[in-house]
């Protein structure tokens, strides 16, 4: 059996190597991020990093494969989907691709995750929820990705929270997860050296969605599996609604959320560890929650979103100038 905490360390080790190689590799390819208005960084910042999380959770993969071989089906497919979204955003990196292209890859590799997750806890509508978080986070993901350390941070943490939840085996993606993104951010905050790039924050967000239906199947309530992704979600989610309300093509990048005022207001650390801290709060009412009957459950879920919303909408109208 190999050590967990051993696996973590290389896993996290890989994943710096990883992303040094893939500054290098950056910038002899001219994978460039420029400042603009539509952006958050000031200064020309490498892209790609990323892949470096991807590849180390790839190996992780096949590790686990060979560790449990009667769990192939679940493992090999959520490899897959993952590997697959990663895949046409490390394209979308070299060569930008039409936004229907890349939808229709992270449609297909949600459905699949989707079908697993159905077959895995035996009820179709767990498998339709996971296929619709997939396709959300994986946008969420790489809408977010705009200063420094901050999707890095938001995904280290929800994985660990997950990880925590999570029983053996199912709870190794979360803390190897954690353990990858850890690898990548010395390099990512408090200055970023490179950036996750579409194919890494697509992927990371392909890999959350993979713990939250993992969490489906081992039978944590989904009144609260949301909460340790929350943060993320009310900031985009309102974002793009208000976005799309307002007739703006949604789907280009702009500088419109609310950490991307923040971020021009405060800085990019101090977004990045207030986001944290909002995390921290919303993953420990998400433990909390667990242990309560559903009813309860939902009530504190609601309210842990209304709390949110009204915050984002405060701090919205007060940041309308920056």
């Amino acid at each position: 059996m190999i050590d967990l905490w051993a696996a973590c360390a290389v896993v996290c080790a890989l994943s710096a190597l990883g992303t040094w190689g893939m500054r290098g590799y950056a910038l002899r390819r001219q994978l460039i991020d420029q400042p603009g208005e539509r952006r958050s960084h000031q200064v020309a910042t490498p892209r790609g990093g990323g892949m470096a999380i991807v590849g180390a959770m790839l190996v992780v993969a096949a590790a686990a494969l060979w560790q449990w071989p009667g769990q192939g089906l679940p493992i090999a497919g959520a490899a897959a989907g993952f590997a697959l979204v990663a895949g046409i955003g490390w394209w979308d990196d070299h060569r930008p691709l039409p936004a229907r292209w890349r939808l229709a890859v992270h449609g297909v590799a949600a459905l699949g995750w989707g079908l697993l997750v159905a077959h895995l806890s035996g009820q179709a509508w767990l498998g339709a929820l996971a296929a619709l978080f997939a396709v959300g986070l994986i946008n969420v993901w790489n809408f977010m990705d705009g200063i420094n350390g901050l999707a890095a941070t938001q995904a280290m943490l929800a994985a660990a929270a997950y990880a925590w939840m999570l029983p053996a085996p199912l709870s190794w993606a979360g803390w190897t997860l954690a353990a990858a993104c850890l690898g990548f951010l010395p390099f990512n905050f408090p200055r970023a050296r490179i950036f996750l790039g579409d194919g890494g924050s697509g992927g990371l967000g392909f890999a959350l969605a993979v713990l939250f239906g993992l969490g489906l199947c081992a039978g944590l309530s989904p009144w609260s599996l949301w909460l340790p992704l929350g943060t993320f979600l009310v900031d985009a989610g309102f974002t793009l609604a208000t976005r799309m309300l307002s007739g703006q093509r949604w789907w280009e990048p702009h500088a419109q959320h609310v950490y991307q005022r923040l971020a021009r207001r405060f800085g990019h650390p101090r977004v990045t560890f207030g986001y944290a801290v909002s995390s921290g709060i919303a993953i420990a009412l998400f433990f909390r929650l667990q242990a309560l009957q559903p009813r309860w459950e939902a009530v504190g879920s609601i309210v842990w979103l209304a709390t949110a919303s009204t915050i984002w909408l405060l701090l919205r109208k007060g940041l309308r100038d920056y």
